[in-house]
């Protein structure tokens, strides 16, 4: 039989008061709430929770009974114990943060709330102890880091700002203040509107209103604004969004930069690339643009317009012969003067050098543009004053209109410039419409001007001599070297077509220089020949006057041909001469003193007066041939050639009259006791050994040849 113990019954467990129960319940939460929590009365503590003890430290030995001041950092004390003074007053009041010294002598920070209980029957006060030494130095990280923030926001040059979407300012730095010219108390609050017109608050409206829309930010916005004193200034925008913790937009923030002084640059470079800065009119690429904008709008409203191309006549000379200085004074003069000659909506543009163009919209007719031509002509004329010598210059005008003459912008151009060779072919100081028929004269000059530049290697050139005769011996005592060209192409060209272009592209200083030389060698050739020596008469123009080797030339082909520096004469014409009288009178002294003889030649057609010319170091008057083609008929040149006759027998000069072709003008001339004549009458221009021929032939008084 299987004997079975009965088991022990397990004893019944007490059953907890209500009370037990909410002492467990109390520690529980004390155990989980996260929070050191710690009973004091009469200022000493009372009872400390476990994470109270881990979080400074301290045991429960260590702390009950003991002041729950002790471990307070000293300069916190005061602030606790008035907290606990008011918490046992029951009156209200927040938790607050102080700083306590851990047992390991390390300071945290704590947040601290505390309220009045009923202990063992009397008033004590419950805390609870947080940690928050990490969050403490976050902030702190933070201050500082906002604190290095401002400081770098009120020392940049840059403005920064903050705006609410109304566009109010409700932060800014010192930079912003300075910028838009007014103090914090002036700006906080003012909407951005105010600093701008209706025209640049619109743009900034439209550039804030993007950033809104589509979240990303802009950069580099120009934005003009005016300030209280009604100076302008020019900023860089860049501008973001501000959005709250929930991600909602709340406003703009930016950083403006002033750029007004890169603006000012900026419109100085542009400036600079579309004016000529001597004058400050347009430069050819601006009027460029200016023309073809003309061009369609006179296309659209089928009106005219006029395009002037100006060319100074005889700048070279005075920019040459006084100085680059008073060229450019010249050319700043008649930039003035003819922009004030022009209506505000005219445009005139210099091209360079000397050459300006005007353009004139709404040409209704011809005579319109002929009246403003010669308008432009008579204020040219007007005589001007250059370190301390009057000047006139005059101009030549060529006139080209659209859309007869051009339906495009080069087409107008080099109409305009073809006819204004025209002009200067024409005399100068003139003004000539284009047409078809002086497209051929510029075709004939522009090939005149191309195989004028080879002419000199290509030894194209050559020399005829005219005789002048003496009235008193009958004999040949002077003769004048006269250039000739003959081209291969061309043919044989005139004087009066190439010389002219000779000397606007300077070529005349190497082509006198040949003609110097050439002559001086002929006139020893023919002494050496056994024949009377004769003075030999060149031209020299006032481009070769006013060139720097001119007497050095004059020195070597005098040593090297060999011969005497008193058979040389070199003539000048009188308007050359009135050019810069104080300059080139002191360039004639100079030839002067080398033996060589000077002669004022085309006498009469200049701007000298009687007093001047004794001042003039000359041996020769030359009377010109216009004064003598009518002799004695004309009473006007019979007169002129009396009074030159006498002036030049009162100054002890030589008087040659030039372009003498019949028996009536020599008997004149002889009657007057004029010294020489020099024309078709006595000689043609021949070559040299026709004219060695005839110096033969009047060794002695020839017979008076009829006519």
């Amino acid at each position: 039989m299987t004997m079975t113990t009965k088991p022990k019954s397990a004893k019944p467990k007490k059953k907890l008061s209500p009370e037990d129960n909410l002492s467990l319940l109390a520690k529980a939460i004390i155990a989980n709430a996260g929070v050191g929590i710690y009973v004091v009365q009469h200022g000493k503590f009372v009872y400390v929770s476990e994470l109270y003890q881990k979080i400074t430290g301290y045991k429960v030995k260590e702390l009950i009974g003991k002041n729950s001041l002790t471990n307070i950092y000293p300069d916190d004390k005061e602030k606790v114990r008035n907290q606990a003074i008011r918490c046992l007053k029951k009156e209200s009041f927040k938790p607050y943060e102080y700083r306590f010294v851990r047992k390991n002598n390390e300071i945290m920070w704590v947040l601290e709330t505390i309220t009045s209980i009923e202990y063992n029957g009397e008033r004590a006060t419950l805390g609870s102890f947080m940690d928050i030494t990490e969050r403490k130095n976050m902030e702190e990280a933070f201050r500082q880091s906002e604190g290095k923030y401002r400081t770098i926001l009120e020392n940049i040059q840059e403005g920064y700002f903050e705006v609410d979407l109304a566009g109010n300012f409700t932060f800014f730095n010192d930079s912003m203040c300075r910028i838009a010219g007014v103090n914090r108390e002036e700006l906080t609050g003012v909407n951005y509107r105010q600093f701008s017109n209706q025209e640049m608050s619109k743009k900034a409206f439209k550039a804030f209103n993007k950033v809104y829309n589509t979240g990303e930010p802009t950069e580099g916005f120009d934005w003009e604004i005016i300030r209280e004193d009604s100076t302008k200034r020019y900023i860089e925008a860049s501008v973001s969004l501000r959005k709250d913790s929930s991600n909602r937009p709340i406003g703009f923030k930016g950083v403006i930069r002033d750029i007004t002084e890169r603006k000012r640059i900026e419109q100085e470079l542009n400036h600079m690339a579309t004016h000529d800065a001597l004058t400050g009119l347009p430069n050819r690429a601006m009027f460029s643009q200016l023309l073809n904008h003309a061009i369609q709008s006179a296309h659209r409203n089928k009106k005219q317009l006029a395009v002037l191309f100006i060319d100074l006549d005889r700048f070279k000379t005075i920019n040459d012969s006084l100085g680059h200085d008073a060229g450019d004074q010249l050319l700043q003069e008649m930039a003035l003067r003819f922009q004030q000659s022009l209506r505000t909506v005219d445009i005139v543009s210099r091209m360079g050098g000397d050459e300006f163009v005007i353009m004139i919209e709404d040409v209704n007719d011809l005579n319109q543009t002929a009246t403003l031509a010669h308008k432009i002509l008579t204020t040219t004329i007007k005589p001007m004053v250059l370190r301390g010598e009057e000047c006139r210059v005059t101009a030549s005008i060529g006139i080209s209109i659209y859309p007869r003459d051009g339906e495009d912008e080069q087409s107008l151009m080099k109409n305009a410039d073809i006819a204004m060779y025209f002009a200067k072919e024409q005399g100068k100081n003139n003004y000539q419409f284009y047409s078809t028929d002086i497209q051929s004269v510029a075709n004939e000059r522009l090939s005149i001007e191309t195989n004028l530049r080879c002419a000199l290697e290509r030894n194209e050139f050559f020399l005829n001599y005219q005789a002048q005769l003496d009235f008193r011996t009958g004999m040949i005592t002077g003769v004048e070297a006269l250039l000739r060209w003959n081209n291969p192409y061309l043919g044989s060209i005139t004087p009066t077509q190439f010389i002219p272009v000779a000397e606007e592209t300077g070529l005349i200083v190497s082509i006198g220089r040949w003609v110097l030389k050439t002559a001086c060698a002929q006139n020893v050739a023919w002494q050496r020949q056994g024949l009377p020596p004769v003075c030999m008469a060149v031209n020299l123009s006032l481009r070769q006057l006013i060139d720097d080797n001119l007497l050095r030339d004059i020195r070597t082909i005098l040593e090297e041909s060999g011969m005497a520096p008193n058979f040389l004469e070199l003539e000048i014409t009188e308007s050359t001469v009135m050019h810069n009288p104080t300059r080139l009178i002191a360039v004639l002294n100079k030839i002067k003193e080398m033996g060589v003889r000077l002669a004022i030649d085309d006498f009469g057609t200049g701007y000298s007066s009687l007093a001047q010319i004794k001042h003039f170091p000359i041996d020769t008057l030359k009377v010109d041939r216009s004064f003598i083609r009518n002799l004695p008929q004309d009473t006007e040149n019979k007169a002129i050639t009396e009074a030159v006759i006498i002036l030049g027998k009162n100054l002890k000069l030589t008087v040659v009259a030039e372009g003498v072709e019949t028996k009536e003008q020599e008997n004149f001339l002889r009657e007057q006791i004029c010294d020489q004549m020099q024309g078709f009458y006595f000689s043609k221009p021949i070559a040299p050994d026709q004219f060695a021929e005839l110096l033969r032939k009047h060794k002695s008084h020839p017979k008076k040849k009829t006519k």
